[in-house]
């Protein structure tokens, strides 16, 4: 009898894990045992940060510090910020977040010490200087000046100082923040497990957290939202919607922004993420993109019985922000470096090399013929 394969490791446990999990029983994504919806409307980024990484959430003084570190390692090398003008001005903007994240392991004391202290200060600098090199290619390509980071700003603030010189209003630095929070971490995806694949070799933080960047990118990852907001610029206008939806699902299209392997009945953290897409098209007074969202949800739901997964809402929340579409996936980066950092510091505490097998399904043996007989 033939080995049961399960395509894609549907439905097989390969290992334990501390740092979130989706709860069936308040159906809810949690973060070390706090529903992220909770922690979105009680908590800022930093202090989701802190809990992920450190698996309770901070007092004051603790959130103090943890703040003082972050924005003390913000600087860029000049070699970097060199590096990053000089990048071709057309490249993705993941492949700058792959890339840059590959220099600092190139200039980082510590890279080759994986004991728990260095990977520790390690996961700071790359947290507090990723979002820092992108924003200064964000910059750059537009032949801009790059805007140097502000101690004195918040994490999201200085995103936004950072890529356009100015900090909008309060309502919509929470909307990134909440954003932030809810794709901070997400269990075994594609790019976690890779990232602990790598780390399983026993290889370096730099290495696993750049090659969780590169699947991330995929679009059936992280690179939903620009995928989201690529289809949405399609349809143009609410007009066209209902007819453009169901066009797409009589040619059996894949349509982005729905549907997820853990969640069958929709994704926990969407309505969070509308509520707040809602609030940033109210201040932008643009509410062409919710019309459109949610005809095309409306048909998806009653034709396909497929919810939207948080990427749906957050592309156009990001859009109305000003933010280019392919930098969409990048700030789900700068996120996603605090849940793939817990995962990496949970795979180097209980190590076991990952391994599977394969069935085989090519030739049986065969004898070499000499290349004078072929």
């Amino acid at each position: 009898m033939s080995d049961e394969i399960k395509k894609g490791l549907l439905g097989i446990v390969v290992d334990e894990t501390e740092v979130s999990k989706v709860m069936p029983e308040i159906n809810s994504l949690t973060y070390r045992g706090y529903a992220a919806q909770d922690l979105c409307a009680k908590c800022k980024f930093e202090e989701v940060a802190y809990l992920i990484l450190n698996g309770e959430l901070p007092n004051k003084k603790q959130l103090k510090n943890f703040e003082n570190q972050e924005r003390k390692e913000r600087k860029l090398s000049k070699t970097l910020i060199e590096d990053i003008k000089k990048f071709p001005k057309k490249a993705h903007p993941m492949d700058v977040a792959r890339t840059v994240v590959s220099i600092m392991g190139l200039e980082d004391k510590d890279t080759k010490d994986n004991s728990h202290k260095a990977n520790m200060l390690k996961v700071m600098r790359i947290f507090a200087k990723t979002p820092v090199a992108l924003a200064a290619f964000y910059r750059s390509r537009k032949g801009k000046k790059i805007i140097s980071p502000k101690k004195k700003l918040s994490f999201s603030e200085n995103f936004f100082h950072m890529c356009f010189g100015k900090i909008p209003q309060k309502e919509i630095v929470k909307a990134f923040d909440v954003s932030l929070i809810l794709y901070a971490e997400h269990s075994f995806n594609v790019s976690t497990f890779t990232a602990r694949t790598i780390t399983s070799s026993l290889s370096d933080i730099h290495g696993a957290i750049t090659g969780a960047i590169a699947s991330l990118k995929g679009p059936l990852h992280g690179g939903a939202n620009e995928e989201v907001m690529h289809m949405i610029n399609k349809i143009k206008k609410p007009e066209n919607a209902f007819k453009w939806i169901n066009n797409a699902l009589d040619k059996k299209d894949v349509v982005m922004g729905f549907g997820h392997r853990v969640y069958k009945s929709g994704d926990s953290r969407v309505p969070t993420m509308r509520e707040y897409f809602g609030k940033v098209a109210k201040i932008k007074k643009d509410k062409k993109f919710e019309k459109i969202y949610d005809i095309v949800e409306k048909v998806m739901i009653e034709r396909k019985n497929i919810h939207p997964n948080v990427d749906y809402p957050t592309g156009p929340t990001y859009h109305l922000m000003g933010f280019d579409t392919d930098f969409f996936t990048p700030i789900f980066v700068i996120s996603r470096i605090t849940g793939w950092s817990a995962h990496i510091i949970e795979q180097y505490a209980a190590n076991k090399l990952i391994r599977p097998l394969a069935s085989y399904k090519g030739n049986q043996h065969r004898k070499v013929i000499q290349l004078n007989q072929r």
